[in-house]
């Protein structure tokens, strides 16, 4: 029932421009957008804000594009992954074009161990253990844990999501997962 209440509000903003109905869809997905967007970025609030508005942004201009094959929000989710995918393209390519850039110049370029010591100020402890042990893994399978550990996503989701193969999915899930067990064990958790 909730599928269709959200195929409701994205034709009536595909075929009436209801803006309302947009922001309806907004408000019920900002969060969770927002949150798988935050432990791509290791905790960057500002970046994870920047990326959940470029989301939704494209999602109001390209809705007219979506078939309903999958639900809103997978189709939402492959959006933010791909927008998340396009900014660290970008910034890949920009550190690589400068010849005498800096970790200081480039944020970014910090080694491990400095983004782990300088992660945005959180609300508990916890939250920076977890951004850590996030810093571990590659960026796919960094989305993978994430989806399906803290937003609790199936394979399938996941895969149509971040449009990887399902048993590419369960791959990095199992690298990621043991990478996390190793650290966290290694840091006093187990």
């Amino acid at each position: 029932m909730e599928s269709l209440s959200d195929i409701s509000l994205v034709t009536q903003v595909a075929v009436l421009h209801n803006q309302k109905a947009f922001d309806q869809l907004v408000r019920k997905y900002q969060s969770p957008v927002r949150r798988f967007l935050l432990h791509l970025t290791l905790g960057n609030e500002a970046l994870s804000d920047d990326l959940a508005q470029e989301t939704f942004l494209k999602a109001y201009t390209h809705i007219a594009q979506f078939k309903a094959i999958s639900s809103f929000r997978t189709w939402l989710f492959r959006i933010a992954y791909n927008v998340f995918y396009d900014y660290k393209r970008t910034e890949k390519g920009i550190v690589k074009s400068e010849k005498f850039a800096t970790a200081t110049e480039f944020p970014a370029e910090k080694t491990r161990a400095e983004a782990n010591s300088s992660l945005y100020t959180l609300h508990s402890s916890l939250q920076m253990d977890v951004n850590a042990a996030l810093a571990i893994l590659k960026e796919e399978e960094r989305a993978c844990v994430t989806l399906q550990l803290i937003d609790g996503y199936a394979i399938d989701d996941i895969a149509s999501m971040t449009g990887m193969p399902e048993n590419t999915v369960k791959s990095h899930l199992r690298r990621g997962k043991e990478k996390l067990t190793t650290y966290l064990k290694q840091n006093g958790y187990g």
